[in-house]
């Protein structure tokens, strides 16, 4: 379901962005407090990521590809037109042989079972 909203986008820090308005927010699924995203800065297709903000509406961040190509700046009030993205899984990497006998070699595959997801994610990364 696609949710249209204009918001003027303001600075925070170094990073350009506007605030999605909770109703639309609320309607949307939620990952560990973010909300992937796909959508228009008037009429220029983008994906993001809604970033969740404590005690305020998810944020959306706009990039400089997305000001030039939705033809806005700074101050001005753009048009936004997004919905969930349930097309953009988590991209898995495969675990290396090598790793897989070094990891047995050195008894350290417990310790690596435990590490987080995200660490183990980056490892396998890098490694790819």
């Amino acid at each position: 379901m696609k949710h249209t909203f204009k918001a003027k986008i303001y600075q925070t820090g170094i990073n350009w962005c506007v605030d999605v308005p909770t109703e639309i927010t609320k309607l949307l699924t939620a990952e560990k407090g973010r909300i992937k995203i796909k959508g228009q800065i008037n009429g220029f297709d983008f994906t993001t990521t809604l970033m969740p903000v404590k005690n305020a509406m998810h944020r959306l961040f706009v990039n400089r590809t997305m000001m030039k190509g939705g033809k806005t700046a700074l101050g001005q009030v753009a048009t936004f037109i997004i919905e969930q993205d349930t097309e953009r899984a988590v991209k898995e990497y495969p675990t290396p042989l090598i790793l897989t006998e070094k990891l047995k070699e050195y008894q350290l595959t417990t310790e690596f079972d435990n590490l987080s997801a995200s660490r183990k994610k980056d490892i396998l990364k890098y490694l790819n």
